[in-house]
């Protein structure tokens, strides 16, 4: 088994007195896709951002560890992370539109890359900024690294954002929500674009998504999250096809399906962060819970090898869904 490349261990963020992520915990490995799913407002995000180091004031690490090749990042100065983000450890956000400098043109934004991290003049940097443009399929590259992001389409600035991503060959990227505004045909050329520039670079990716049917698609390793913690992780055939956890088997059902009369939801709401007690985060909306859920459990290993923050974890197989999981997600 190759060594990890990143270690997360027992990270706890606070905003003022209240606690987002509590005590999330993951390794990942050379040329892994972990994919990292669940509702908005779990902590998905968050846990990104806590790893670029890029949390703003009020929030902070308050307890835990995270580490890039042994090297311990919580507590480095904002000068020391600089010279890690975009050279070892990247990140695709959400918007293009809102990461790209409405004042600069393409070719600029990318050659940036280089000659920060790679001391490289303006000139070789541009010309690298070109072959990016082609390498990620952003149509007649050199007219398009002339233009401004707002003179693109959305799905070529996507591209582009990974372009700069991907330009100094990180060992890491973080790629958030990088297919929600995008439509159907997009997000698949974006999911399979991020899927060929990792195998080609051997780079390890965590992918952030609310869509567990995208993750499906491209992920070694799941972990679903839920109220700022990890409650179900384990390989992608372990997780979708052998779900444990009822959270995860709710989102499962709630995806569209042919022949589907109406669309599957999960009753109830997310908890407030700021009211958490010590039962179990996801009891009051689970049709399983009883005496022993006003305790919440940490993750336990489940009879197919993974693990799953459940009291009744291994009953969750028999819930009434008349239909198996097996069926409705098709595993790579």
């Amino acid at each position: 088994m190759p060594m990890s490349l990143l270690n997360v261990r027992d990270l706890h963020v606070s905003f003022g007195s209240t606690e987002i992520l509590r005590g999330v915990s993951f390794e990942l490995k050379p040329g892994e896709t972990l994919g990292v799913v669940g509702e908005s407002g779990c902590g998905k995000s968050m846990t990104g951002f806590a790893i670029m180091g890029m949390l703003q004031a009020p929030g902070r690490v308050t307890n835990g560890s995270i580490t890039l090749e042994g090297r311990e990042m919580v507590g480095m100065s904002e000068k020391e992370l600089r010279t890690i983000r975009g050279q070892d450890i990247a990140l695709v956000m959400q918007d293009p539109f809102t990461s790209l400098n409405p004042m600069m043109r393409i070719v600029d934004q990318i050659a940036e890359v280089y000659t920060l991290h790679q001391g490289l003049g303006i000139g070789e940097a541009r010309r690298l900024a070109v072959e990016m443009l082609d390498k990620v399929g952003v149509p007649a590259p050199e007219a398009s690294a002339r233009k401004y992001p707002h003179q693109l389409s959305g799905g070529q600035r996507q591209r582009v954002v990974i372009a700069m991503a991907f330009a100094c060959k990180p060992k890491v990227l973080i790629a958030d929500e990088p297919t929600t505004a995008l439509d159907v045909t997009l997000q698949a050329q974006i999911l399979r674009l991020l899927r060929e520039l990792q195998e080609k670079e051997g780079t390890s990716v965590i992918l952030i998504s609310h869509d567990i049917g995208a993750i499906a698609s491209v992920a070694h390793r799941i972990a679903v999250f839920y109220a700022g913690r990890i409650i179900e992780i384990g390989t992608s055939e372990q997780v979708l096809r052998h779900a444990s956890h009822p959270y995860t088997r709710s989102l499962l059902m709630s995806l569209p399906r042919a022949g589907q009369d109406r669309l599957e939801s999960i009753g109830g709401s997310p908890p407030d962060f700021a009211k958490l007690d010590k039962q179990c985060s996801f009891a009051p909306r689970c049709i399983l819970r009883y005496e022993k859920c006003a305790e919440e459990p940490g993750l336990l290993p489940t009879a197919n090898g993974a693990q799953c923050a459940c009291w009744r974890r291994d009953e969750v197989q028999e819930l009434p869904f008349g239909k198996s999981i097996s069926e409705l997600i098709p595993v790579k």
